[in-house]
């Protein structure tokens, strides 16, 4: 008997059971999700120390949050989303919670009741390699995100979605730009990570541009510095309006 039957035989499946079963702690680990205050209000020692910005007295900017533990020292602990994939930028912006606290909304998915197989086009404008490496998990067994109608595919133009990791450089601007416009319509862009959702740690930096929402539309914001595969699998259906069952906080 050929190995991989062998194998098949003795282990069985070992691809993960999402969307259909909530993450588990170990497909998104704790120290995946963003830091929220256990008090009534941040200290002020987490606001003067977070190293991006990313606290304020009022609210956690989980779209800078690179997810340092810093602010651990100070009265935070990781217990924001599992599942943090947002179709608005101004959803990444977390208040303190209050009394009668709205949950925040958005306007529907890009690709609303998409039935087909969604193919993406990854582009790098500048990154450190890591969410590039979580992205490209997604092709492996256990993720399999074949098995959902998901693939990569060589050219923007065969595209549905532009997956975008990085920084967005000088020099990768017109790059990024021409595949966008080659991707036909109706087109999606995901941007991975907090890098083109906000620059993280190299915000500012000489020969950047961005954010990628200033260069580009972008439709789903996919958070983590690097997100988990899943958290990547997450912004994709929640770009074409699968429904998938929200994690237990």
């Amino acid at each position: 008997m050929p190995t991989w039957l062998g194998r098949a035989a003795r282990y069985g499946s070992v691809t993960t059971r999402y969307p259909g079963d909530p993450p588990s702690l170990e497909e998104v680990p704790e120290t995946s999700r963003a830091p929220r205050p256990t008090g009534p209000e941040p200290r002020p020692e987490a606001v003067a120390g977070c190293p991006v910005r990313a606290i304020t007295n009022t609210t956690v900017d989980d779209g800078t949050c690179i997810r340092c533990a810093r602010c651990l020292a100070w009265g935070f602990a990781f217990t924001g989303a599992r599942d943090p994939a947002t179709v608005t930028r101004a959803q990444l912006r977390v208040a303190r919670p209050g009394p009668g606290a709205p949950s925040p909304t958005g306007p529907s998915p890009a690709l609303d009741g998409f039935r087909r197989s969604l193919h993406l086009f990854l582009v790098d404008v500048g990154s450190c390699n890591a969410c590039n490496l979580e992205v490209m998990a997604l092709a492996n067994p256990y993720y399999d995100a074949s098995r959902l109608g998901i693939f990569f595919t060589n050219s923007p133009r065969h595209a549905d979605a532009l997956l975008v990791v990085g920084v967005p450089t000088d020099e990768m601007v017109e790059p990024l730009r021409r595949a966008y416009d080659a991707l036909p319509a109706p087109k999606v862009v995901v941007a991975v990570g907090v890098c083109p959702i906000s620059g993280g740690v190299f915000a500012g930096g000489r020969g950047l541009r961005g954010p990628l929402d200033t260069l580009v539309p972008v439709d789903v914001y996919v958070p983590g510095c690097p997100p988990t595969p899943l958290n990547v699998l997450d912004g994709l259906l929640t770009a074409i309006g699968r429904g998938r069952p929200r994690a237990e906080e």
